[in-house]
């Protein structure tokens, strides 16, 4: 089995332009560090049929983990568990478990606000219907469950949109999943940052030194014109020991060092992250 996991990400307000994706930068960056791959990343709109088709094209490529971000939430736009069910070949229904979650938040604010009990309403209890045979997942942070959902074999997390909420389900109920499926894998990643070298000279000396470390992936990403060249090259691997990741990546980036001051170029910065 692989580990390979998509991200859909769900929201007319990212196809238009209003909001910044950031949560697929965030969950991308957390699944790296946790030893996955991240294999594609999809936005679909607030509609039930596309929602339900970037689920099954997902499930087609048959990856280990499909996590899907928005959409949870009490509004007539929200409809990700309405797309989940019809991908899955069910319908929503009120999930006692998660009707008692929802409520439970409400008489929290009630609490806290002091305005007296909080009416169940048909949009609040909206959040607690989900697709059957799914299982809800808390919010610590927000009012709407998470979901999980598992169709043959392949484990899929419906987290809210609001970052804030989407970060804290991850932490507490997916990061423990999938550091699991990752038997321990660690990603290691080093940039260095150099001037004076162009990229399209430095092209060659890239594939030489992939061809000689065979297990470490170097990108590189200019940040000034080619005539006033300024480079970010990033190198990372992953491997079952991280002392073995730190020696793959070290090694690549004395070679690529070298060959960069053979150029003429110039390393002004290097970052490590563990």
């Amino acid at each position: 089995m692989t580990n390979n996991l998509e991200i859909i990400c769900i929201g007319n307000e990212l196809l238009i332009g209003k909001t910044l994706n950031t949560n697929a930068n965030w969950l991308a960056k957390r699944v790296t560090n946790l030893g996955l791959n991240t294999t594609r990343i999809t936005v679909v709109s607030d509609n039930i049929t596309e929602i339900s088709n970037a689920i099954n094209e997902a499930i087609n490529r048959n990856p280990r983990f499909i996590l899907t971000t928005g959409g949870l939430g009490p509004t007539f736009d929200d409809k990700t568990l309405e797309g989940l069910a019809e991908a899955l070949g069910t319908t929503t229904e009120t999930n006692q478990q998660a009707l008692q979650m929802v409520k439970e938040k409400y008489q929290s604010y009630a609490k806290q606000t002091k305005t007296g009990e909080i009416e169940l309403t048909a949009a609040r209890v909206k959040m607690a219907n989900i697709p059957k045979g799914t299982k809800p997942l808390p919010n610590a942070v927000g009012t709407a469950p998470a979901v999980v959902a598992k169709h043959q074999n392949v484990t899929i997390f419906a987290l809210p949109g609001v970052p804030s909420e989407m970060k804290a389900i991850f932490d507490e109920s997916v990061a423990p999943v999938l550091q699991q499926a990752s038997c321990g894998v660690t990603f290691y990643e080093t940039s260095i940052e150099t001037v004076n070298v162009m990229e399209s000279e430095m092209a060659p000396c890239v594939d030489e030194v992939m061809h000689t470390n065979p297990y470490v992936y170097i990108k590189s990403h200019p940040k000034g014109e080619e005539r006033l060249p300024q480079i970010e090259f990033h190198l990372s691997t992953t491997a079952d020991d991280v002392d073995v990741a730190k020696k793959r990546v070290t090694e690549a980036l004395v070679q690529l060092t070298e060959l960069i001051r053979q150029k003429g170029g110039k390393i002004t910065d290097i970052k490590s992250t563990e």
